[in-house]
Formats: C-alpha cells, structure tokens, sequence
C-alpha cells in the first residue's frame, strides 16, 4: 500500500512539473493565436479575390493600401476609387507592390499569406511617401573608402528631412496624461531605445522635465488625437512618430503595453526603438529582422538595431563617408 501511495505521489509531482514547464507556452500560443485571428476577420472574406472582381469588403483593402502609401489617398469619400470594391488594374498594382515590399509571392492576388500580414500589427506610419519612397529600393550603398558594396533598403522620408548639423543633442519629454504603464518603466525602456540609437550615430539625447520644450514629445494617446493620423483601436496600428523636425512620438493607448516580456502585450522599449528610427528620419525597411522593418508581433522583443539600420542612420547623417 505505502508503495502505491509513493507512485501515485510521484506521477502528481511529475505531472504537477509538466504543467508549470509547458502552461506559459500553451498561454503564449493560445493568447497570440486569438489575437491574430481577431484581426484577421476584417479581412478573411477576401482570401482569392484577383482583378476583374467586384467583393463586397474589398473598399477595406483599398483603405487600408491607401493609409500605407500604396495608393494615393483621396480626400473625398464619395468618389468612387478607395471606397468601392472593384478589383481594378490600380489594386492589382498596389497589391504587387506590397507583396514585393513583405517578400510574399508576387501574384497581385489577395492571397492567404498577404491576407496574414496585412492583419499584422504595425507601425502607423505609411511604408511609401507621396510615391516617392519604397521599403524595397535596393540601393547599392558604397560603404567608406572601401571597393565594397551593399544591396540596403533602408529608406528616408521624402526629400530626406533631418535634424540641423547644430542640433545633435536632442531632449525628449513624456506627457503627463493617460497612465498605460508606470513612468519609472516607460522612462527606462525609452531611455535604452534612444541609446541604441546614440551608439551607431552622432546624437545624445537628454530627458526633460519640460515636455513642451522638449524636442521629442513622447505620449499615449487614443483615437483621433490631433495629429491627422487617428489610432483606431487594439490592432493594426499601434504607434507612430513624425520625420525631422517635428518630434512627435505616439503609442496607442488602447493595446495592451509591458516593459517585461509578455505573451499578451506589445513590449515598450521594441517599438520605442523603430519610432525613434523616424524622428531622426528613417523611413521603413524591408528586410525583417531590422528595427525599421513595418510590423512587430504581440509577445516579441526585438531591440538590436540591424546593419541595414545602421547603414540607414550613417548614410543620412553622411557618417560612413
């Protein structure tokens, strides 16, 4: 009997080990897998649509194309255009040009794959700027004084805004105002993404007390906040930050935010990273593992900054000549 009762004491502790060392995975997979698949839905009626067909929720795709730069924006809704769902010769196009940006199967077809990472949470701010811009230019890049060459995408904004070569010390200041995560937390974590950046350049930067002073203003907000670049709600875009020299950082409030790795939020100092790429100029990158690639998924942390990064910041501030 005593030798029954230790087995089955033995099989509950194994079992009770088992539980502890897999739960978190299962919370990770389940928590990420619900969140993408809420995001998806807008979108998943429209799996196979191809030009010369008329869907209903196809107007969703030419507004979504249309706020990253993929199509031109048109100011009045009532024209026929954005809002309609015809696939016409422009949304074939546009189609191309995102699936060629995200590395995807180049079939101007709203397949399974472009469907997915449209659904992806990203950055607001668009991927092409007034036509001018393009995530996958391929630049060759002479590096130094050196025979070398690079294919990079790193891109700027149009007509390369940056700081004045007088203005390399840079304050940033947070908003006082809507509460999302601790400020001894936001500060450390914004405080590590703007050194990353001071490592591979000639800037330093400085928090202030002084927000309205401050040359970078870092806040939360929610919805329409002002700027002409509403957040609209959990998903899809969770912040955004304006070029050179206006210094306008934004978070959405409404995600959910941690400066601990976490299987349900967005990690703070991740994004903090990419949108400090734009307020000194960076446009965005197509290679994936750069800190100004798009899109970033819930639960990751990604701080490093890529070469393509590097090469991106050193070439406009004329800093590897």
């Amino acid at each position: 009997m005593a030798s029954e009762q230790c087995s089955s004491l033995v099989t509950c502790a194994l079992l009770h080990l088992v539980i502890l060392l897999f739960l978190p995975l299962l919370i990770h997979s389940h928590s990420t897998h619900q969140y993408q698949n809420q995001n998806q839905q807008p979108f998943k009626s429209l799996e196979g649509c191809h030009k010369g067909q008329t869907i209903k929720g196809l107007h969703a795709i030419k507004q979504y194309l249309e706020m990253f730069g993929y199509l031109p924006h048109r100011h009045n809704n009532n024209t026929s255009g954005s809002d309609d769902d015809t696939f016409d010769d422009s949304l074939e196009s546009a189609v191309k040009t995102y699936q060629l940006n995200y590395h995807l199967s180049v079939t101007g077809t709203l397949d399974a794959n472009t469907l997915q990472d449209m659904a992806l949470p990203r950055c607001g701010v668009p991927d092409i700027i007034d036509g001018r811009t393009s995530m996958r230019s391929g630049k060759k890049r002479h590096l130094g004084s050196t025979t070398q060459h690079t294919v990079a995408h790193f891109t700027f904004f149009d007509g390369n805004p940056r700081w004045p070569s007088s203005k390399k010390h840079l304050t940033y200041g947070f908003l006082p105002g809507i509460q999302v995560i601790g400020t001894q937390d936001l500060r450390s974590a914004c405080s590590n993404a703007f050194n990353r950046w001071a490592s591979v350049s000639n800037f330093t930067f400085e928090e202030t007390q002084d927000y309205n002073s401050a040359d970078l203003k870092i806040g939360f907000f929610r919805g329409d906040h002002g700027d002409g670049a509403p957040f609209n709600g959990p998903g899809n875009v969770i912040a955004h930050a304006f070029a050179p020299t206006r210094g306008w950082f934004h978070f959405d409030a409404d995600e959910k935010w941690s400066t601990k790795l976490a299987s349900d939020a967005f990690d703070v100092e991740s994004v903090a990273v990419h949108e400090i790429g734009h307020l000194l100029g960076l446009g965005h990158s197509s290679v994936g593992n750069a800190i100004m690639f798009p899109s970033i998924s819930i639960g990751v942390k990604k701080v490093e900054l890529h070469g393509d990064d590097v090469q991106g910041i050193q070439t406009l501030y004329n800093l590897n000549q």
